[in-house]
């Protein structure tokens, strides 16, 4: 009777793992199919299977947010190089039906749009450069203050032109950065280009630069319409946009933030964001080590590769 119990226990034990094996194997063709929705129960034979099961489920959850991902990836360049094509080809359509002529101002309107075109492909090379397993870098000592008051200078112009305050504030003492000051500078300037775009007139800018233990922050700080607490965790998303509509109606194309988190990183670095909610305003705080070179580093201005995994 022992032999026969232990026979019909070895059985059903055996049934229930050919079921199980059964079903993870149906279940991976499924994946294999594009059927990322796919799931398999816990055959409850031991933490083992428990633990496979567990982790295919976490995998085909992660292949059906990267698809979706995917897709709204394609939709946005889809219709960030729709719009600007658009408009100049109706132009152009106007101009050849004698509709409109080549008013000065129809030729502002149509360098600035295929100016859009331009700047939408620079982006998309810059942010696939950044996100590389390896970018190379041109190390040298870097002035924070005269980083911060470059990149100021360099916008200006379109800050006074929409009535927005640029203000730079440098703490004393601060050490100099050990880092590429092109990419560094790229990374302020997209978070400053990102702080226009969502502030009103007579609105408020300010970088701060200052020194966290052994990290030096910059953080762009605006008077904006402020981020609500869902959207935060998703901003350096490629793509993302907080309001889609207004990024878009301001030339936004929700790749500045992703570009500043690759290239932040590549330094070793961190970036965040933190807001109140809505007419608040932001803070965009880099934050970057504090290291002296060793002796044996490369010297000012020569090329090196940063891992940035």
């Amino acid at each position: 009777m022992a032999a026969l119990a232990a026979l019909a226990v070895s059985w059903y034990a055996s049934r229930r793992l050919q079921r199980s094996i059964t079903e993870v194997a149906a279940a991976a063709t499924a994946v294999a199919e594009g059927h990322y929705d796919t799931r398999v129960s816990s055959p409850r034979l031991g933490d083992e299977f428990d633990a496979l099961a567990i982790a295919f489920n976490q995998m085909a959850s992660r292949l059906q947010s990267v698809e979706s991902t995917r897709r709204q990836l394609f939709g946005d360049l889809a219709h960030e190089i729709r719009t600007p094509i658009a408009v100049l080809v109706a132009y152009i359509e106007a101009l050849e039906d004698g509709v409109r002529t080549l008013t000065p101002q129809t030729a502002t309107m149509l360098r600035d749009q295929a100016g859009r075109l331009v700047r939408f492909s620079d982006d998309l090379a810059s942010l696939a450069k950044a996100e590389e397993s390896s970018v190379s870098m041109s190390y040298s000592f870097i002035d924070v203050e005269r980083l911060a008051r470059r990149c100021a200078a360099a916008v200006q112009d379109r800050y006074d032109a929409k009535k927005v305050a640029l203000h730079v504030q440098v703490a004393d003492g601060l050490p100099r950065l050990w880092g590429d000051e092109q990419r560094l500078s790229q990374v302020v300037s997209n978070l400053l280009d990102n702080a226009l775009r969502h502030t009103p007139s007579e609105g408020s800018v300010n970088i701060s630069c200052f020194r966290e233990a052994d990290r030096l922050a910059i953080a762009v700080i605006d008077s904006g319409q402020g981020i609500t607490a869902e959207h935060l965790p998703r901003l350096f998303e490629r793509f993302y946009r907080a309001d889609a509509a207004r990024d878009r109606e301001h030339g936004g194309a929700g790749i500045g933030l992703a570009i500043a988190k690759a290239l932040v990183e590549a330094h070793g670095g961190t970036i965040s964001v933190t807001s109140g909610g809505l007419s608040t305003g932001a803070a965009f705080t880099v934050a970057l080590p504090i290291a002296r070179p060793r002796e044996d580093a490369a010297p000012v201005g020569t090329t090196l590769t940063a891992h940035a995994d």
